[in-house]
C-alpha cells in the first residue's frame, strides 16, 4: 500500500501527513506507587470516580478510534490494574480489531494473569527503575521489588513478551545500566532506557538528563553491541549484546526526537484527548460522548491542532529548555 493509499485508509492524518494508528488510554490517574518523576506531588488530587470513563465509555471511545484506523491500543495509568473493573474493560476491548497492550508497574500482574491471557494480550510493558531493592524503594516509595521481579518471571513463564521500562535517573542509571543489560543475557527481556522528560512538578533540568549516547558508550565498554532494525514509528532505538537472548533500547525523547514519525494519540483518565505527550491542547471527548455528540469532528480538530514537534512548547536542544515555561500536566495525570 502506498503512503497515499494508507492516508485514505486511515482517516486520522494530521496536517503534516502523519498517520495516527496507535491510541494510549489511561484508565486512572491513581497508582499504588509514588515515583517522583511521575507523581511528584504527594498531595495529588485524583480524579473523582464519577469523572472517570466507565468501562462502557472506554469501549465506545476506543471503538470510534478503531473505526477511524487505529490498530493498536495500550492501556496505561496511573496504574491500570488497580481499577476494580479492569477485567471488564479488557473483555470489552478484546473483540475490537486492534492489538491490545498494557503498561504497568507489575505489582498486580499475578492477580490479573488469567484476564490478560483471555483478552489475548501478548506483550506487557513493566516499569522498573532499579534492580536494587533499597533504590527501588527510594524511587517508588514502596518496598515491593521482590513481588514485581517475581511477576516479571511469571509473565515470561507464560510466554508473554516483556519490555522493561527504565527511566534513566541520574545518579542511579549510570550504576545500573550494565546490570539491566546483563539481564538480557539469559532472559528474553527487552529493556528500554527512557531519557528523563520534563513534566509539571517533577523537578526536571537539562543537566539531569542522561542521554542514550552516554549509556550506549558505557554498554560498549563491556559488550560487543549490534544495532537491531527498528520498527516503523518506533520510539525505541534497539540494540543487542552479541550472544544475549534479549535486547536493550533507548527512548531518546530529549536528545534525538522522533516527532516526525509520531503515530500516537492519548486519552486521559477523565476522557480528554491529547494529541501530543508535551502538548497543552485537550479535547473533552468524554464530555461530548455523555452529551450524545458525535466524536469524529472533535478528533479531527485535535489532529489539526497537533504541532510539528514537542507540542510546540520547547526547543529541540533540551539543554535550553525552561521547564517552568511548559504548560502541561504531571505524568500521572496525562497517562504513561
Amino acid at each position: 500500500m502506498t503512503t497515499t493509499e494508507k492516508n485514505k485508509a486511515n482517516i486520522l492524518t494530521d496536517r503534516f501527513g502523519r498517520i495516527h494508528d496507535y491510541l494510549r488510554i489511561s484508565l486512572t490517574d491513581n497508582c499504588n506507587f509514588r515515583c517522583s518523576y511521575c507523581m511528584p506531588d504527594l498531595d495529588h488530587e485524583f480524579t473523582p470516580h464519577e469523572k472517570l470513563m466507565t468501562a462502557g465509555e472506554i469501549r465506545a471511545i476506543a471503538e470510534e478510534f478503531v473505526r477511524l484506523g487505529v490498530n493498536k491500543i495500550r492501556l496505561t495509568g496511573g496504574e491500570p490494574l488497580i481499577r476494580k473493573d479492569f477485567p471488564e474493560i479488557l473483555s470489552l476491548l478484546a473483540p475490537l480489531n486492534a492489538e491490545l497492550l498494557i503498561s504497568t508497574n507489575g505489582f498486580l500482574l499475578d492477580r490479573h494473569l488469567p484476564d490478560l491471557l483471555k483478552a489475548g494480550i501478548r506483550t506487557v510493558n513493566i516499569s522498573l527503575d532499579s534492580l536494587r531493592p533499597e533504590v527501588f524503594f527510594k524511587v517508588t516509595g514502596q518496598d515491593k521489588f521482590e513481588r514485581v521481579w517475581k511477576n516479571i518471571h511469571l509473565m515470561l513463564d507464560h510466554g508473554l513478551r516483556v519490555k522493561i521500562n527504565v527511566v534513566a535517573i541520574k545518579g542511579i542509571i549510570e550504576e545500573e545500566v550494565l546490570d539491566f543489560i546483563d539481564l538480557t543475557r539469559d532472559l528474553p527481556l527487552h529493556v528500554r532506557f527512557i531519557e528523563f522528560m520534563p513534566f509539571t512538578g517533577n523537578h526536571w533540568a537539562g543537566d539531569q538528563v542522561v542521554t542514550a549516547s552516554q549509556l550506549l558508550e558505557i554498554a560498549m565498554e563491556r559488550y560487543d553491541v549490534v544495532k537491531l532494525l527498528d520498527e516503523p514509528h518506533a520510539t525505541a532505538r534497539k540494540y543487542m549484546a552479541i550472544g544475549h537472548k534479549g535486547s536493550f533500547a533507548f527512548i531518546t525523547t530529549m536528545s534525538n526526537q522522533f516527532c516526525h514519525e509520531c503515530n500516537r494519540l492519548r486519552i486521559t483518565a477523565e476522557g480528554k484527548l491529547k494529541n501530543c505527550l508535551f502538548g497543552k491542547d485537550e479535547i473533552p471527548l468524554l464530555e461530548l460522548l455523555r452529551s450524545g455528540r458525535d466524536l469524529h469532528a472533535s478528533i479531527q480538530e485535535s489532529l489539526q491542532l497537533k504541532h510539528k514537534e514537542l507540542g510546540g512548547q520547547f526547543d529541540r536542544d533540551f539543554k535550553k529548555v525552561n521547564p517552568d515555561a511548559i504548560a502541561n500536566r504531571s505524568m500521572i495525570s496525562i497517562g504513561g
